[in-house]
């Protein structure tokens, strides 16, 4: 029970609850002012595609993701045989975590109720359909009301809203796809207009690199960047993820850690990664790496 001190408090510190989450910026004060490109930010690789399975990549569901603290997330999609935009797995036979429309409502239903949180979508366009389909996924699921549009393209990497511009203009989901996208649909930025990527299928445990694997021939300059630090085992020519080393592969400090291979790009690039993707970011401390690279 409440003391009467306490319960005469109570009125007043619900009604400043709101204004006092508003100095919270995806849960730090301190992101608020800085530029989006100026965030580091751990991502899901392969969101959509949970279970145990070898063509699994995470533990949890995607709200599970974001309740947990994940502000980026990645997911690869594909047609199905009668033609609708599903997310999976290489192809639909091997894995179909369901239609791109569901998955966008679910971070729609998970905006509605955080409203301090700017989120990163990245889609991969596996069968590089028309941008089209993706707008019309976007908008039958609500999520396009929450989609950041440039006022200019592309937007200099120095010209980015902060985290605080975003939140207070309703702009908090910040949409790329891999392949496709173009001027009819504004909203949904060209991924490597904006980002490089370092190598992906990584098999070597301690990730001893952070060159630029794509786009192909590109350089660091303009662009912000996307670390692939998750670990592959090589079965015969085939990947799958190293699940038993998530623990070592997501670990803030140490040899093949998150942190070791960001300061390495930081070594490379002179500024932090704006995302790093991971397998089962919930092995091991993603966030504890996050915070060091935010300084937060």
């Amino acid at each position: 029970m409440l003391s009467p001190f306490a319960s005469y408090l109570l009125p007043y510190i619900l009604c400043l609850a709101p204004s006092l989450a508003q100095n919270l910026c995806n849960g730090y004060a301190e992101l608020c002012g800085r530029l989006y490109s100026n965030v580091t930010t751990i991502g899901t690789h392969d969101s959509a595609f949970v279970g145990e399975l070898p063509q699994d990549n995470q533990g949890v569901s995607v709200t599970a993701q974001l309740d947990a603290g994940i502000r980026f997330l990645q997911a690869q999609s594909h047609k199905n045989i009668l033609g609708t935009l599903e997310l999976c797995h290489t192809s639909c036979l091997e894995e179909d975590a369901g239609s791109v429309e569901s998955y966008l409502s679910t971070v729609k239903a998970w905006l509605d109720a955080n409203p301090n949180e700017v989120l990163t979508i990245l889609l991969v366009n596996g069968d590089n359909v028309p941008v089209s389909m993706f707008d019309a996924a976007y908008t039958s699921s609500g999520l396009k009301s929450y989609a950041y549009t440039p006022p200019t393209s592309p937007v200099a990497i120095d010209a980015w809203p902060t985290l605080q511009e975003l939140i207070l203009a309703g702009t908090r989901l910040v949409a790329f796809l891999d392949a496709g996208a173009n001027a009819s649909v504004p909203y949904i930025l060209d991924e490597f207009t904006y980002f490089f990527e370092t190598p992906y299928d990584t098999t070597d445990p301690t990730f001893p690199e952070c060159t630029i694997d794509r786009p192909a021939g590109a350089t660091a300059d303009g662009r912000m960047y996307i670390v692939n630090h998750f670990l592959d085992l090589d079965l015969d020519g085939i990947d799958i993820p190293d699940n038993a080393a998530d623990n070592t592969t997501n670990a803030a400090t140490g040899v093949g850690s998150i942190g070791a291979q960001a300061d390495l790009c930081i070594g490379l690039y002179g500024r932090a990664p704006v995302g790093i993707l991971v397998d089962y970011f919930d092995q091991g401390n993603v966030f504890a790496a996050q915070n060091t690279l935010n300084g937060v």
